[in-house]
């Protein structure tokens, strides 16, 4: 007799499952203090097995964050046996060398569930916390180089023993903080998910029995295999590859090389990042596991957006990065700007496969994960605060359509704060926000506008931090698309002159008479200008998005073709 459900079980049971991730995320946001959770979403929940492998992920998580959690639990079981944990335990950790996290403002809850003293699984959760200390307020910032100066490093700990909190862990995680009663906020936010999460796989527990939902886990990941196995049958066989750069580490570091040749044979294959450049002094170096999650990313895009991310994906392929690239970084290398990197080993792999997958290829994104972070004390609330935002940019044209304007990308699908939301939260005006006219590359569908954020402080004098990529190298077309503009910062002065700051700037005050300028990058459009549909031309001019020289210089168009 096998506890194994029937195919119309195991879809419930799954939707079921995901059910519960969901609830959770969505928990998490409502009961989140700082606006980079509550407000930007940037955080993700899901369920493992006894063994630590992923069975589902809530449908809003970060797919960077998918292989984050996995290192987690394998450094987690590693550490601790199933049989040395009670209910009511909750492990936290963040460090990427030694507890499997990709950088340290993402820290890493987990949580045994138990059902009738027998382990059942895990509840696990991610949340991007907006300090967790080092030298930079908002830990995200240019000049970093290794990873001591990024923040307070977190191991595997119980911070939770048997239900009870081990207040004297708790007391040094916010003694390292700038802000600790956000801090305090956000992690009892993930506590609260955890809690949520273990009651009700308890529940279906009860309904279903522990035998067929470990029966389940084990078919769900079995399925999304032979979904993912299917799809890599469709390319055809062969090698593809491409070669793209980071414009700089922002300490003095230019041009760094990612490469990737991909192995397609059958149902296998394979991703080798050999050729890519050494990690470097700043703080833009991927430990494996983000590189992972890039990978696990692009192929779930491509060949079936539907499928479910859970451990069938991580089994199915075969990543070679060499170790002390920047792919694959040595203990102490800075990581803090992963996402950046991962966001252009993305576009790498799109590259690749473009000639074989061109329906499903896009233009080259912002490709950029572009971080901004003001610091500074609310004179409203007589507290120091702190705001950190990644801003989205373009997403590249598309076989059939446009790419969009001014939303994260890919690995980082987060969302942009609202003005309301930074003007409540933070003593900060927003003088504009908008998209940036001509910034998107043109094509037979064109790429996606990158956004203009102008923000001044009111009553007090602020510190700005961020890092930028594509600020340098455009986000180029495909199939004859043009490149998408650059980002850039600026310091806007009292005479609304603009003066440029570096790619990764770090630590630069100013006062209520200036402003800080944010522009993201564009995108890459997708087939030759030429074959612009004539109607849309005319929809493009008059919705003030382009100027008539843009017009003019990428199709030959001028006002009186209406």
């Amino acid at each position: 007799m096998t506890n194994e459900p029937d195919p119309i079980t195991l879809e419930i049971l799954q939707n079921s499952l995901r059910s519960i991730t969901d609830e959770t995320y969505i928990a998490l946001t409502k009961a989140a203090y700082s606006t980079n959770i509550k407000e930007r979403r940037d955080h993700s929940t899901a369920l493992t097995d006894t063994r630590g492998r992923l069975v589902v992920q809530a449908e809003n998580s970060l797919p960077i964050h998918l292989a984050s959690m996995l290192g987690m639990m394998d450094q987690l079981l590693a550490k601790y046996r199933p049989e040395d944990m009670t209910e009511g335990d909750i492990f936290v950790a963040n460090d990427p060398y030694v507890a499997g996290g990709t950088h340290l403002p993402d820290v890493n809850l987990a949580m045994p569930c138990f059902v009738d003293g027998e382990l059942l699984g895990f509840l696990c959760n991610i949340a991007h916390h907006a300090d967790i200390g080092g030298m930079t307020p908002g830990s995200m910032a240019g000049g970093m180089s290794e990873i001591y100066q990024e923040g307070l490093r977190i191991p595997l700990v119980r911070l939770f023993n048997g239900g009870e909190l081990n207040q004297d862990i708790f007391d040094l995680l916010l003694l390292n903080v700038r802000v600790p009663h956000e801090r305090r906020g956000d992690y009892f936010a993930q506590v609260a998910a955890c809690r949520l999460g273990s009651r009700r796989l308890n529940e279906m527990a009860q309904r279903y029995g522990p035998e067929t939902l470990t029966a389940a886990f084990a078919a769900i990941m079995d399925r999304t295999e032979s979904r993912l196995r299917s799809g890599i049958a469709q390319i055809p066989d062969g090698i593809y590859e491409f070669t793209d750069v980071l414009d700089n580490d922002g300490m003095g570091t230019e041009d760094i090389p990612i490469s990737v040749s991909i192995n397609v044979r059958g149902e296998d294959i394979s991703f080798d990042f050999e050729g890519t450049g050494p990690q470097m002094k700043g703080n833009f170096n991927l430990t494996f596991n983000a590189t992972q999650s890039a990978v696990y990313y692009v192929l779930k895009a491509m060949l079936d957006p539907d499928l479910p991310n859970n451990h069938g994906l991580i089994r199915t392929v075969e990543i070679a990065a060499p170790p002390g690239t920047l792919v694959n970084a040595n203990h102490p290398a800075a990581v803090a700007g992963r996402a950046n990197t991962s966001q252009r080993v993305v576009d790498v792999i799109i590259g690749a496969l473009a000639s074989a997958l061109p329906e499903q290829a896009v233009g080259a994104a912002n490709g950029a994960n572009v971080t901004a972070v003001f610091y500074g004390h609310d004179p409203r609330h007589d507290r120091p605060y702190v705001y950190l935002e990644t801003l989205g940019g373009g997403f590249g044209g598309r076989f059939t359509k446009d790419g969009k304007d001014g939303v994260q990308v890919h690995i980082t699908n987060t969302s942009n704060l609202p003005v309301e939301a930074i003007e409540v939260e933070y003593p900060l005006l927003v003088e504009s926000y908008c998209l940036i006219e001509d910034s998107g590359g043109a094509g037979k569908f064109r790429g996606g506008m990158g956004i203009r954020r102008v923000v001044r402080p009111v009553g007090h004098d602020s510190v700005f931090s961020g890092m930028g990529e594509r600020f340098v190298h455009q986000p180029w077309g495909i199939f004859g698309g043009k490149s998408g503009a650059t980002g850039r910062f600026s310091l806007r002065g009292p005479s609304r002159n603009d003066e440029t700051l570096p790619d990764k700037p770090n630590h630069v005050p100013f006062s209520p008479d200036h402003a800080i300028v944010i522009e993201t990058p564009g995108a890459g459009g997708y087939g030759p200008p030429t074959e612009r549909d004539k109607k849309t031309l005319a929809a493009d001019y008059r919705s003030g998005k382009f100027s008539g020289a843009y017009m003019a210089e990428h199709y030959g168009f001028s006002p009186d073709q209406e």
